[in-house]
């Protein structure tokens, strides 16, 4: 059976005849049918990796937007393509071994079959992670995703907003999607995945445990993902940490305490900018997340991309006391301490650990409080203000969502910290939250 490949590989337009077998199956052919089926079996699969259609995934507000599925048809089609080309040498190969099965033909047949169907795996495997993506907006937990889209969408339109200088608009916006396990994450827009087949990511995604879906009291980790994706889109994912190297050296910390601290820049800013979105639920929210075994917490690399857990909650209340919430600082702060009294009897280096006070001042200063060129002269504070009308607006919406009334005109990141507020004063029942919750992002 011949196939004929064009632009795209098609499946037979016409129906087979249906022949009698003239042969049974002890007498029937071996190598001539399974060469044809190899030229046939990839045009096939070739075809079959099609573009995903705009509607497919349903048509409501939490079905992925037509520039999410236009990304993810762009990035098949480049990809398409070789696999097309692979197709058509397929069924020259497999033709030409037919014709004449000498050894070198047939080698050259299989090995080209197994090329391809490396190939084919690499596509499927990038086919089936948007499949599924794409999926869940049409199962019982598309609304809450809905919810958390939103949530990093008000979240980029602050930032763009707020800064200083023109800068041109990103798109696709995130999109979110649900994973068991313990953390959320992040892939940013431009990088490499292994689970792409280290293709470049087309769009911001922040997977989301199950878990914190359920509490969504405890999406404060929505807040950091997405400053993972704006560090990176801002274009402070340089001059954050030469800022941050700059500015410690200069205060005689020395090369590896500076190093150190440069090296958690990426987290560090996410905690802070994380808090100047959404205020001081965001630091209950950080604690949810790093508040673990002594054991952990306490643990010390220099290595490691996140700073050590105990310090990541001092430089989040340091931040809250410079945004004017002092007594709430001082309060989240002797909590931590209370949970974790005994941070010297960890690795932590003595030294490390004395001079943490000065440090986290001088951090908290250089990323939130000091102006960069990349956000047209302003600072993370002035683009992210957060004070205390912004936290009463917070409380407001709390009250409302535990009576189940209209929350009001607030920005969606707020809920976040609104739904903690409400737990944290029992304001209502855990249920009766999420619901209000999930209902009022799900309806704007």
């Amino acid at each position: 059976m011949s196939v004929t490949l064009t632009s795209a590989p098609e499946a037979p337009a016409a129906p087979l005849t249906i022949r009698r077998p003239a042969t049974t199956s002890a007498t029937q052919p071996v190598l001539n049918p399974w060469l044809r089926a190899q030229a046939l079996n990839l045009a096939r699969h070739t075809h079959a990796l099609r573009d995903f259609r705009p509607n497919e995934f349903g048509s409501g507000a939490g079905s992925p937007t037509e520039g999410h599925i236009g990304a993810v048809n762009h990035l098949m089609a480049k990809l398409r393509s070789g696999l097309l080309r692979r197709a058509v040498v397929m069924q020259r190969l497999s033709a030409g071994a037919i014709r004449e099965p000498s050894p070198a033909r047939l080698t050259r047949a299989v090995t080209h079959k197994h090329e391809a169907h490396d190939s084919v795996r690499k596509i499927e495997k990038i086919w089936d992670f948007y499949l599924e993506l794409f999926g869940q907006r049409q199962s019982p937990y598309g609304t809450w995703l809905l919810a958390c889209d939103r949530i990093a969408l008000d979240c980029y339109q602050a930032a763009y907003l707020g800064i200083g200088k023109a800068k041109s608009v990103p798109a696709p916006p995130p999109f979110c999607y649900m994973r068991t396990g313990f953390g959320p994450a992040t892939f940013r827009r431009g990088i490499r995945l292994s689970s792409l087949a280290r293709e470049l990511n087309p769009f911001p995604l922040v997977q989301l445990p199950y878990h914190r879906l359920v509490n969504p009291w405890t999406l404060g980790a929505v807040l950091h993902e997405v400053g993972h994706n704006l560090q990176s889109d801002l274009g402070l994912n340089l001059a954050i940490p030469r800022a941050l190297a700059r500015r410690l050296l200069r205060a005689g910390f020395g090369t590896a305490v500076a190093q150190t601290w440069t090296r958690w820049n990426r987290e560090t800013f996410c905690d802070l900018s994380g808090l100047l979105l959404g205020g001081p639920g965001i630091v209950a929210s950080l604690m949810d997340v790093v508040g673990r075994s002594p054991d952990i917490v306490y643990t010390f690399s220099p290595d490691a991309v996140h700073p050590t857990p105990y310090l990541r909650v001092l430089l989040s209340t340091n931040l809250l006391g410079r945004m004017g919430f002092t007594a709430e600082a001082q309060r989240y702060a002797a909590a931590w301490k209370k949970l974790y009294p005994a941070p010297q009897s960890s690795n932590l280096p003595a030294a490390f650990l004395r001079t943490a006070p000065h440090a986290i001042a001088l951090i908290v200063d250089t990323i939130c409080y000091q102006p960069f060129g990349e956000l047209g002269g302003k600072r993370l504070a002035d683009i992210f203000r957060f004070a205390q009308k912004e936290q009463r607006m917070i409380e407001e919406a709390a009250n409302r969502l535990g009576k189940g009334t209209d929350p009001g005109i607030v920005p969606a990141r707020f809920l976040i910290g609104a739904a903690r507020f409400a737990i944290d004063n029992r304001l209502a029942a855990p249920e009766i939250v999420k619901k209000n919750f999930y209902q009022e992002l799900a309806r704007r």
